[in-house]
This record gives C-alpha cells, structure tokens and sequence, in this order.
C-alpha cells in the first residue's frame, strides 16, 4: 500500500469513528475504545490537513504571480510555502511511522560496573551523575531504588526509578556497553586505562502487564548489610526474590521496611519480566530491519568517552561530540539523545518509503 492509500485509509477511518461516536447509541466501553483509536489518528489527519492546506494556497498564489499588481506580494508568501512543504510532508510522514507503546512509560534505568575493576565503579558513578543532571534539566524525578557502592565511593550496581514524561522515549537509546578511556585516580604512573560499565534502560511496568505465578518465586530474608559486610539493622529487613523459570534474581535492602523493599524488588522482577518479552518482540522485528539505533541491545558497545581528548563518541551514529565535561554533567546528553531520534526516525522513514 502507498502512503497516499495509507493515509486515505486512514482519513476514511477518522470521519467513521467521528460518526460512530457521535451517534450516541455506545456503551461506556465502546465509546472509549472509539475514542482512544480516534484520538491516535488525529494528528495524522491534522498534518494531511496542514499539508493540503498549504498546497492549496501555494496553487492560488501560482495564478497571481502572472498579476502585475500582486506578483511581488504572492512571490514572497509563495517562497515561504515553497520552503514550509517539504517539512510538513516530512510531518506527514513521521506521524505514520509506528509508535512504541512504552514511549510514554516511567523507566528503571540499571548501571553496573564492568571491567576495569575500581575505575569501572567510579566511572558506573559518573554515568549515575550524567541521568542525575539530565533527568534534573527535563524536570523528571530520580530515586535510588537500590545501590552496591564499591570501597572508593563507585558504584558496582546501581538502580535507579526514573519518573516523568516521555522518560522512556528519550533515555531508551542509552542501553548497551559504555566505554571510559581516562587516567584512573589510582594510577600513579599517568597511564591512560580503558574501563567499561553497562546501562539497561527498561520500560516501568505495572502490575497489569505481567501475570507473575506466586509459586514461580522463591524469597528470602536476611539482615541488611552495610560497608564490610556489618549488619546495619537487627531485622531481618533486606529481600532476596528470585523468579525460578528465568533464573531473574533481586535482592533490595534500600528500606528499613521488609514491606517496601518487597515491593520494591518485586517491581524490577515485573519489570525485567516486562523488558524480556518487549526484547523478544523487537528481535523479531529487527530480522527485517537491519539498521535499528534503538534496539537496546544490551552487549552492544555504544559509546566511548576519552577524557584526555575531551571526546564522547556514539559508535552507532558515528557522532562525535568535543564537549565531555557538558556530557557528564548531563546538560551535553540531550544532543546525544536527539541524534539518536533523528537517526531512529529516519531509518523508519525509508522503511516506510
């Protein structure tokens, strides 16, 4: 089917759903369902509208450029209509590429340490501090949900619940294995040491998403231990759950609560749970796609950040960026974060075309 077909379909579809709803003989249910369905073509329609909108007046003004009178006026309204097309047809076309139903959800955003030892867990701690600062700019809150510190004040895991809009949507690419080629605070010798660390961004999901089997799961208690390995509390107050069929493993100690730290870890459980299934969804996809930015593929390296050289590097897109202290500080993100929308949706753009 064309995309003219397409978007005739779709039209078609709009005025009928308009008519149903408006005839006034729908239950609760239905007119809901109409109206959500309603509501997911209307800025497709609004963009064919603004776009025939704009040819129509571009074709009135062709037939007054031969007026003498009016050629100046309608030659400089034509030029900026002539310009205005192209992008709403480019409009038309994004509002028809398929929209990931997790865009709009909360995430849970899970750093570890990878290799490189100490320096991986300082570096795990600078990519907190990065989703800190960008999450604190797009007006999202950030709570620690869980945390190992390493002895020198890194991070070996740590998870954090981010909640806000378009969470999900924006920080989705930033999955996969990062890179830091910098000279360690350990090291003496001024020698420049590449360490890494991993980022998994999941869709939040509630408890409606995932049927979870109480008997799928073991649990156990224990007393929550502090730096050392000391008990910091004498209840038996940190949660270990394991999800038995995936072998998935949580063990939370943040709260003093053995309540909240349950329910605490049986979100991660739902929502790796969630992230699996969403993951074996997108493989299948991706078989024919061969160019997908926002796979999420957690083994694959995505970008390096070279302090000595004041670089970061997306591998995916090939975007360097010489401005590393902004990147870290997470008001340098957002650059990175939009590229890699512009690249997923022109990628989506030529499978549709």
């Amino acid at each position: 089917m064309s995309i003219a077909e397409k978007l005739s379909t779709i039209r078609s579809r709009h005025e009928e759903l308009a008519a149903l709803m408006s005839a006034g003989n729908l239950n609760g249910e239905q007119f809901t369902k109409l109206s959500k369905e309603y509501a997911e073509l209307s800025p497709i329609v609004e963009a064919v509208d603004s776009l025939d909108k704009a040819r129509k007046e571009k074709e009135d003004l062709d037939a007054l450029l031969n007026d003498p009178d009016m050629k100046d006026m309608a030659q400089e309204e034509w030029k900026i209509l002539n310009e205005r097309i192209p992008e709403l047809e480019r409009d038309v076309k994004l509002s028809l590429i398929p929209k990931d139903i997790d865009d709009d959800r909360n995430a849970i955003l899970e750093i570890r340490a990878g290799t490189g030892g100490d320096e991986a867990a300082l570096f795990a701690a600078d990519l907190f501090g990065m989703y800190r600062g960008f999450a604190s700019r797009m007006g999202w809150t950030f709570n620690v949900v869980e945390a190992s510190q390493s002895d020198l004040g890194g991070y070996k895991e740590i998870i954090v619940e981010i909640s806000g809009q378009n969470v999900f949507r924006k920080l989705k690419y930033e999955s996969g294995g990062h890179r830091v080629q910098r000279v360690p605070k350990t090291e003496s010798g001024g020698r420049i040491h590449t360490s890494a660390a991993t980022v998994a961004v999941l869709p939040e999901a509630e408890e409606v998403d995932v049927e979870i089997n109480p008997a799928d799961l073991r649990i156990d208690t224990y007393r929550s231990q502090g730096a050392g390995g000391q008990h910091v509390n004498t209840t038996d107050s940190a949660v270990r759950i394991v999800h038995v069929p995936t072998g998935i493993m949580v063990e939370m100690q943040e709260e003093r609560s053995q309540h909240k730290n349950r329910e605490k870890a049986m979100k991660i459980i739902r929502t790796r749970l969630y992230d699996a299934k969403r993951q074996q969804l997108a493989d299948e996809r991706a078989k024919d796609r061969k160019e997908q930015v926002g796979s999420g593929d957690r083994s694959e390296r995505v970008r390096t950040y070279n302090f000595p050289q004041g670089r970061v590097t997306d591998h995916r897109i090939n975007l360097t960026l010489y401005k590393i202290d902004e990147v870290m500080a997470g008001a340098g993100l957002g650059e990175l974060v939009e590229a890699l929308q512009a690249e997923d949706n022109a990628a989506a753009l030529a499978e549709l075309e």
